[in-house]
């Protein structure tokens, strides 16, 4: 399973952005069981956050999301960004 965040957030938030989902995914959320990989974008104009993580099913994300030790860092990425997530399965994989 794939879930693909995007968060709205003020340019000058950014960066904080960065850093805080950047220290849940490090200290806690790839420590949990089920997760497969994560990948971590801005947006050139500042506005946008979007991470992509892989999860092997749905239940491990759940897991993880009732976890406490990641939302000290979500919590505070919540208080600057607004976020819209996305569950989705990988259809094909193109390499060249």
């Amino acid at each position: 399973m794939t879930v693909i965040n995007v968060f709205t957030v003020a340019p000058e938030q950014q960066a904080r952005l960065v850093e805080l989902l950047k220290l849940a995914t490090e200290t806690s959320i790839r420590h949990v069981p089920g997760f497969v990989a994560a990948a971590l974008h801005r947006s050139l104009d500042g506005a946008k956050v979007t991470m992509y993580a892989q999860w092997r099913t749905p239940d491990d994300y759940a897991q993880m999301r009732a976890r406490p030790d990641s939302s000290p860092f979500l919590a505070e990425a919540l208080t600057i960004a607004r976020f819209d997530p996305g569950f989705y399965e990988v259809t094909d994989i193109f390499a060249p």
